[in-house]
């Protein structure tokens, strides 16, 4: 990862700054809406975002995200293997979202019967469940890597309107890409869900990355690998499909920092030219 020094008072901007000299926190990312950001502290300290502890691996490294709607300033209160307490409170940078409307969406997913909002209520705490893993791992300080190329066709944090009716807003990044296109491992890590059919997101799988950073990946064609499973970056774990609520074929990747919904683009760069297959 590069790396940043951040300075241990009032950030005046998105970006980090110089660390107090023998005490830095090293940091990767954007103090911005949706940004995941890594890092090291010393080793020994302890980590909290604002209300929420952030878990430290054996050599300091921890990662951390902001949601959609994260507030103007967070803070991070550093604990030292000492005892000595410091806080920082940092400005988040606002991102302005897009509406978008989709039309052709298979009604039945818009609006659901009684007993396919039954289903999906059972089927969204198994999700909820997969993403309660919290490994030890480290696999997010992988330099990661797009799952697959193609032409964007949705974005982080857009306000969806299906049929002409408003939804919830987008938490992940559109694909477009055949039925059938592989599907790559972004990063190593652990699956914790492969469901071949649910309601709203069709075939569907969470690899963990290690402390409660995971990717999802839905609308898939076929799931090529199991819970329990370890894989490693540029593995094939699946493949492209048009199931659940899309209207095409297309891979929708999503990522969670616990509770938080966050952007995946904000851990790789511009999306390289696809070869003859659709694989970076």
């Amino acid at each position: 990862m590069k790396t940043l020094i951040l300075a241990l008072g009032l950030a005046l901007c998105c970006t980090a700054q110089a660390s107090s000299p023998g005490n830095p926190i090293e940091l990767d990312g954007m103090w911005q809406q949706g940004a995941v950001l890594r890092g090291r502290v010393p080793v020994g300290a302890q980590l909290q975002l604002d209300d929420t502890a952030v878990m430290v691996g054996e050599a300091g490294e921890f990662v951390f995200g902001l949601g959609r709607d994260a507030a103007a300033s967070a803070q991070l209160t550093l604990v030292l293997p000492d005892g000595e307490v410091r806080k920082t409170t940092y400005k988040v940078a606002p991102k302005e979202y897009q509406i978008q409307k989709i039309e052709g969406v298979p009604q039945k997913t818009v609006t659901p019967s009684a007993a396919q909002q039954e289903r999906s209520r059972k089927e969204a705490a198994k999700v909820w469940q997969a993403r309660q893993e919290r490994g030890v791992a480290t696999d997010f300080t992988q330099d990661f890597k797009w799952p697959l190329t193609g032409p964007i066709t949705g974005v982080y944090g857009s306000q969806r309107v299906y049929n002409g009716e408003p939804r919830r807003p987008h938490y992940g990044v559109d694909i477009a890409a055949p039925t059938g296109t592989p599907v790559s491992a972004p990063a190593a890590g652990k699956v914790t869900l492969a469901e071949p059919d649910l309601f709203f997101s069709g075939g569907t799988l969470i690899i963990d990355h290690g402390h409660g950073l995971s990717s999802t990946f839905i609308h898939l064609s076929k799931v090529v690998v199991a819970v329990g499973q370890r894989v490693e970056q540029g593995d094939v774990i699946a493949h492209v499909g048009a199931t659940g609520r899309a209207t095409g074929p297309h891979l929708d990747w999503r990522m969670n920092w616990l509770n938080q919904r966050v952007d995946p683009t904000t851990l790789v760069g511009p999306m390289p030219a696809p070869d003859a297959a659709g694989s970076p």
